[in-house]
């Protein structure tokens, strides 16, 4: 395909490295915004750029945050005693559209995958066991993906803190194995949250 104007034809490419978008939905995209005002695509571009430089990391969670502590870290009315562990940002946002949970959470960033080169060095595991030892933590629930990998690293964490006086849940099974949270809907979530387990029991399925 070839363009008249090498910005356009520079835009296409940058907009077609996104996910799930193409060349003909980059063009169309790009298109779209040169007929829109100045004005928005200031705004998108400038959202953009703050989106990249301006997020942070929550220092005690690790989900995102436009300050050094997430909104959620920061709530007076959440019960910090108990702690949802997740894969990543994504299930945070799922766990909290089911309106279900009101405890905290903790993002690892990944699960542990030997095959993929991800183990638990690679992940925000040690800042999670020192939490356990060092605060006032009651509850640890595990809200990682049943597959695999979820499972190695749900396992990994309780012998780390097994030791430790702290009860450790697992989400109940209403999400299918080898099914990412993201994906589930909302009462399914909701219901595997509030019905959760003892993580000791599902090491005996």
């Amino acid at each position: 395909m070839e363009f008249s104007s090498k910005l356009l034809e520079k835009a296409i490419a940058e907009i077609s490295l996104l996910p799930g978008i193409g060349k003909r939905t980059a063009l169309r995209l790009a298109l779209h915004l040169l007929k829109q005002p100045q004005s928005q695509t200031t705004d998108l571009a400038s959202a953009i750029v703050d989106l990249k430089t301006k997020i942070k990391l929550c220092k005690n969670c690790h989900n995102i945050s436009d300050t050094e502590v997430c909104e959620i870290c920061n709530n007076p009315s959440r019960d910090k005693s108990v702690v949802c562990v997740v894969e990543d940002i994504r299930d945070v946002m799922a766990i909290e559209n089911t309106e279900q949970y009101k405890g905290v959470y903790h993002v690892l960033g990944g699960k542990i995958s030997p095959i993929d080169g991800v183990g638990p060095q690679q992940l925000n595991i040690a800042s999670l066991v020192d939490k356990a030892k060092n605060d006032e933590i009651k509850e640890i629930i595990f809200a990682l993906s049943s597959t695999m990998e979820g499972d190695t690293t749900n396992f990994y964490i309780y012998k780390q803190v097994q030791s430790l006086e702290i009860k450790t849940s697992t989400i109940a099974r209403g999400i299918s194995v080898g099914d990412e949270l993201e994906y589930a809907d909302e009462i399914t979530l909701g219901r595997s949250i509030l019905q959760r387990v003892p993580f000791e029991n599902s090491l005996k399925n």
